[in-house]
């Protein structure tokens, strides 16, 4: 569920390697994928848009199974991670005062928050059917990596968790709590995973001998073992990517896409399949040609 603004604008230089030209993340890569439009609204506009409540329960069992691998391994069971839920709900309350708004005040309201809460409980304890996080320490969590490109694209997000064996071997581990995909849009779901997998291959030399996703809403794993090739291929989609979202910066033209994602979405006043008219483009300043700049910062997640 996010990525933060890696902090250098295009044209800028990070270091002896390529001038960067602009940054890409998973979630807005799947942002122009699923609608253009969508893209301009979140990166190019930064309309705001109300919190979810799934989004939000995403954010608070993430912390919930970060938080888990702070304890020694002899108390990493699902009793001490459910005491974890209040503590951290608490936290991203602190954090983010706006999240009180989820729900409505009075006993409609409780009830409802009794019951979101339930679900966090039960996917939190459905972690525990698919592995034995007594049995693993991990090399890395909410790990923020980057690169850049021969091109000068950087790429960049947060990776859940890194483990790697005494071989060397890397494995990448995503936790997702929506249910797993259907076998044809297996390959949209994997692409978050190559994504990051390509980013460590350029940084480290090595591929990633595993990606897995972690379905906590059906207890599912999804596991996918990637060679260059796949990471090649996924380099040139992300330039591809990149360049789409080049022409429409240039050009204006931020097409509409619908699919069944439009029930969710904040902007149907505005979209044009709706009947609504986007508001005019805001003006960008000359030496920041690049939407890599626009990219609104914080952490976000990929967990839908």
């Amino acid at each position: 569920m996010t990525t933060t603004e890696a902090g250098h604008g295009a044209g800028e230089r990070t270091g002896p390697g390529p001038v960067v030209i602009g940054s890409l993340s998973p979630s807005r890569a799947g942002d122009f994928m699923t609608c253009p439009l969508l893209y301009r609204f979140r990166v190019i506009d930064r309309i705001p848009e109300r919190p979810s409540a799934a989004a939000v329960r995403g954010t608070l069992v993430h912390a919930v199974l970060e938080r888990l691998y702070d304890l020694p391994a002899e108390r990493r069971v699902a009793p001490e991670a459910l005491e974890l839920l209040g503590p951290q709900w608490e936290r991203l309350l602190a954090a983010e005062p706006e999240l009180s708004t989820l729900f409505d005040e009075g006993a409609a309201g409780e009830a409802e928050r009794a019951a979101w809460l339930d679900q966090a409980r039960t996917m939190v304890e459905r972690y525990f059917t698919l592995e034995d996080p007594r049995r693993l320490e991990p090399a890395e969590r909410e790990l923020f990596v980057e690169t850049v490109l021969e091109s000068g694209l950087k790429l960049r997000g947060y990776i859940d968790r890194v483990d790697v064996a005494p071989s060397g071997d890397v494995r990448i581990v995503d936790y997702k709590t929506g249910s797993a995909p259907r076998a044809d849009f297996e390959a949209r779901a994997l692409f978050q995973m190559k994504f990051y997998a390509l980013v460590l291959w350029r940084r480290q030399g090595r591929v990633p001998r595993l990606l897995q996703l972690m379905y906590l809403g059906n207890g599912e794993v999804l596991r996918y073992e990637p060679d260059e090739a796949d990471l090649l291929a996924t380099e040139r989609k992300v330039e591809a990517l990149w360049a789409a979202i080049r022409r429409a910066m240039e050009t204006g033209e931020w097409r509409h896409r619908t699919s069944r994602l439009c029930d969710w979405c904040d902007h149907q006043s505005r979209c044009p399949a709706y009947g609504g008219t986007p508001p005019p483009l805001p003006r960008v300043p000359v030496d920041r040609p690049s939407p890599a700049d626009l990219e609104p910062a914080g952490r976000e997640r990929d967990d839908l």
